[in-house]
């Protein structure tokens, strides 16, 4: 189960708040990286986005022996990071947010399996939105009595 992400994003107070509202939750400081900001979903597995400002960079043994953070002053648009996130809200609530945003949103079914909302935060980082029904044909699809034969189905069609 993954209980938290981190994202660079080029305004972290202000996604944090958006997605504090997708997550019906809360937005905090995260002190550790100046700037930056985390969206709680109080949810019971202790769901939570780290935003940063764009550009932060993780480095390993920089802080007392642990990682540490330090800003790339050329940082890239895109990354290859994303997310599949469950939210407690409807894809017309997602819809209605990313339209006053300014932000793109895409329903898209992933090869008939199961279906997300692309987000795209400031039009530049994709997560996945599961609204509540589109979360449970997903977990169906990838539930341990289900994975054997998904597996085996995948690996059929790439031996071809």
């Amino acid at each position: 189960m993954i209980h938290h992400i981190s994202v660079s994003v080029n305004d972290p107070l202000h996604v944090a708040t958006v997605m504090a509202e997708i997550f019906q939750g809360y937005v905090i400081p995260f002190p550790v990286n100046p700037g930056s900001y985390m969206a709680l979903a109080a949810d019971a597995a202790g769901t939570a986005i780290e935003f940063y400002p764009a550009g932060s960079e993780i480095l390993p043994d920089s802080h007392q022996g642990e990682a540490g953070f330090r800003l790339n002053p050329q940082p890239t648009q895109y990354c290859a990071f994303h997310a599949a996130i469950s939210v407690p809200i409807s894809l017309e609530e997602i819809e209605r947010i990313g339209d006053r945003e300014g932000w793109r949103v895409l329903f898209a079914s992933r090869d008939g399996m199961f279906d997300v909302v692309e987000f795209w935060v400031e039009n530049r980082l994709m997560l996945e939105l599961l609204t509540p029904t589109m979360a449970v044909k997903y977990q169906a699809v990838l539930s341990p009595e289900h994975l054997p034969a998904l597996v085996d189905q995948l690996t059929l069609v790439e031996a071809r």
